[in-house]
């Protein structure tokens, strides 16, 4: 069953940013290098530029752009104006817009401020070549004030609205988390109803029969006697109940898990399918029932599903599940123990990891060999 630390959506989208865009960002950076430098030389400080986009574009999909956005942006800003006042080149204004997109909504604060500093400077820089160009103003202008302004707007425009999208993605991530820990938190709560259950009325009821064996013991010491012994018989069994608590053996309602199940899982935000094949036959609906209870609690606490199938036969159950991590199998000891209980009444319990889903299925083939020979 996958685990909680298996990658979340969060990270699973900048991944796929990386794997899609980085080719395309090489290639463009590739491009601006070969179209604008003149010689050798040229080419080394604008390829510069280049490698610091790529590594601040490589640390955003980390979601640790901050950490590099001072060297990043010192480099990309100083190639800037190089190239416009030495190479000529109109292009390298890439480096610094790129990475000022993707530093300037991860600020923590005046965002909008870094922003317009960030097209100011663009646009700044860019004006800075009416100095040495003097023949075509208007175009001078276009290719390195309003072109490389409005594709700083543009793409700025658009990042912003992508951090506020990462922001939704962590928000729902947590908000899950936060259900399956209220889940399993209920489940305990429920565990600790049935324990006081088992012994809040014994412990009433044996406080009530002291008190009497002591009141009889001197005018009918036999009523006390059998008082003693109902005690002592009320005892062992509250006893034998709690080891079956503590160990999951306890009878369960199938139909009551079944309807449980269904409300934890939707309560954390994952889809419940049930297939109802046959009906449960009583002998193997209490073991089942403590096979799915059991599976649910491993589903909250441990996998990151968006989808379980639960299928319901005359004489077994099996849960399937998404989001399986692709490491071993983790130790389920609830699961291991309740093995033992299942073979013990000639069933079968098998936990299985395939293709990202985990399927725990219980199954009693020899009761059913049993009723069938005895029709």
């Amino acid at each position: 069953m996958s685990d909680v630390d298996t990658e979340p959506a969060k990270g699973q989208l900048r991944r796929l940013n990386l794997t899609m865009f980085f080719p395309v960002l090489a290639v463009a950076g590739v491009a601006v290098v070969v179209m604008d430098a003149r010689t050798w030389w040229h080419a080394v400080v604008l390829g510069a530029g280049t490698v610091a986009a790529m590594v601040a574009f490589v640390r955003w999909a980390a979601g640790e752009v901050l950490r590099v956005a001072i060297p990043c942006l010192i480099v990309t800003a100083a190639v800037w104006p190089f190239s416009v006042l030495v190479v000529g080149g109109g292009s390298a204004f890439f480096g610094v817009f790129f990475v000022g997109a993707l530093v300037v909504p991860q600020l923590p604060r005046h965002r909008v401020a870094a922003a317009f500093a960030l097209t100011a400077y663009i646009a700044g820089v860019g004006a800075l070549r009416l100095l040495v160009a003097h023949d075509d103003v208007s175009g001078e202008l276009i290719q390195f004030v309003f072109v490389p302004v409005a594709i700083t707007a543009i793409v700025l425009g658009l990042m912003f609205p992508n951090k506020r999208f990462y922001d939704v993605v962590q928000e729902l991530e947590e908000s899950r988390e936060r259900e399956a820990e209220l889940a399993v938190i209920r489940e305990r709560v429920r565990f600790a109803s049935d324990l006081h259950d088992i012994q809040g009325h014994t412990l009433h009821v044996v406080k009530l029969k002291t008190a009497l064996a002591r009141k009889l013991v001197d005018i009918d010491a036999e009523r006390a006697k059998q008082e003693l012994g109902e005690i002592h018989a009320l005892v062992s069994d509250t006893i034998t109940q709690t080891k079956e608590l503590a160990y999951a053996q306890r009878e369960l309602n199938l139909s009551a898990e079944l309807e449980n199940a269904r409300n934890l899982f939707e309560a954390a935000g994952i889809r419940v399918r049930v297939n109802r094949e046959a009906d449960v036959d009583p002998d193997a609906g209490r073991l089942l029932g403590q096979v799915l209870r059991e599976t649910t609690t491993n589903i909250l606490r441990h996998a990151q599903a968006t989808r379980v199938r639960i299928t319901l036969s005359e004489w077994s159950i099996s849960i399937v599940n998404d989001g399986a991590q692709r490491a071993p199998l983790p130790e389920l000891r609830g699961l291991a123990a309740l093995e033992q209980r299942v073979v013990a009444d000639g069933g079968e319990l098998t936990v299985e990891q395939e293709d990202g889903q985990f399927v725990t299925a219980a199954s009693f083939p020899g009761k059913r060999s049993e009723v069938l020979e005895k029709r």
